[in-house]
């Protein structure tokens, strides 16, 4: 039995997000740009595919922009935001268990003279509100908090977030781990950016977006042409577009019911586990997305146990799969004030609407019978 369970890494693109993007390369592969009739119906599907992914969102489509990714999405927003209203402030605030693609930018920002704020974290990796609140003074212009934290599912508390801004503050959401799983509706959530990305939701890899809330002023990382009103150069991939649209349009629509699955999917593991092995630390809170549940084997070093599952068809990771290769303690799990024993024996399962019951069971039967010999061996 094979077993896909890294789905936060990357997940299995849907059958009917595969046929769009083959078709579209096949018989809709103009420039939108041209001023021809296929460059016409090249924009047509472009403009089509927008809308689509805006409506999913809760914003126009003219406050829509494609972009490369979820990295590009993140990187534009929180370059693109501090460059262009740098005059009415320097202090830009995020919290230190974000994904890569947000600190970057921010230690980058803070190379060119921002102020840059880090909002301490609980033990499950929750923004401490209150601390937050003293962050934020007049010559502050920028919040950046994920939706849902790639390494242990926290699920943060954007609305309670939004409602500190003041003055000039805008809010920015790296969603790429929530869309698709959570209900999002940026205008009622009063959020003023928001990166999406396409392979997290059985889409193509290479393609995501950016929602700016209009009238918000932003600069462009990447110059060139005036393609994406000018802010995000490059001509455009219709084809993944389309394929990104479509894929979106399915998880939508099944947005309940593949979030019930899952999350019943990763109870049942849970449960197994806790059952049957001795000494088994959920790092997960109970407030977490459906989707992740990140475990600690005590006495079990992660990426012993990584290769010990691959070898019996099972696939995870020991965390985010960009910093993975890296080999070196978890920053997330380790800003989480977790002990080092936790951090080197964890292991994040993540789900999807394509996994069963029967690969759950499989995956627990291995980790009850593995686990304790992994440990005498390692002992």
């Amino acid at each position: 039995m094979e077993v896909y369970l890294d789905n936060s890494a990357t997940t299995k693109p849907y059958e009917e997000a595969v046929n769009v993007m083959c078709e579209v390369m096949s018989s809709n592969y103009a420039n939108p740009s041209s001023l021809h009739r296929m460059g016409k119906f090249a924009e047509d599907s472009l403009n089509k595919s927008r809308e689509t992914l805006a409506k999913s969102i809760g914003c126009s489509p003219n406050e829509f922009y494609f972009t490369s990714g979820g990295t590009e999405s993140n990187n534009l927003a929180i370059i693109g935001y501090a460059m262009a209203n740098k005059r009415e402030g320097n202090r830009i605030i995020t919290q230190p268990t974000e994904h890569a693609a947000v600190l970057e930018p921010f230690k980058y920002l803070e190379s060119q003279g921002f102020e840059v704020c880090y909002v301490p974290v609980d033990s499950f990796g929750f923004p401490n509100i209150n601390a937050l609140k003293d962050l934020i003074n007049d010559k502050t212009i920028l919040l950046s908090f994920m939706y849902v934290n790639n390494e242990n599912g926290a699920i943060f508390p954007i609305e309670e977030i939004a409602s500190l801004k003041r003055g000039k503050a805008s809010l920015h959401v790296d969603a790429v781990q929530g869309y698709g799983k959570l209900s999002i509706n940026v205008k009622k959530q009063n959020i003023d950016m928001l990166s999406l990305s396409s392979h997290k939701i059985h889409g193509p890899n290479g393609i995501g977006g950016l929602y700016v809330k209009n009238n918000l002023k932003i600069n462009p990382i990447v110059y060139g042409g005036s393609q994406e009103k000018s802010l995000r150069s490059g001509t455009e991939n219709i084809a993944s577009a389309s394929s990104f649209a479509k894929a979106a349009e399915i998880k939508i629509s099944n947005l309940e019911e593949d979030a019930k699955k899952m999350e019943s999917l990763k109870q049942h593991l849970k449960e197994k586990l806790c059952c049957g092995i001795e000494n088994v630390i959920i790092n997960s809170p109970e407030n977490s997305v459906c989707s992740i549940l990140n475990v600690s084997f005590p006495g079990v070093k992660s990426e012993v146990l990584l290769h010990v599952l691959e070898s019996k068809g099972i696939y995870v990771s020991t965390g985010s799969a960009c910093n993975s290769k890296k080999k070196k303690y978890s920053y997330v799990l380790k800003e989480m004030n977790l002990k080092d024993n936790i951090i080197d024996s964890a292991v994040r399962f993540s789900f999807s609407s394509f996994n069963t019951i029967e690969e759950i069971d499989y995956t627990a039967e291995v980790l009850i019978k593995e686990i304790p010999l992994l440990r005498k061996i390692m002992k």
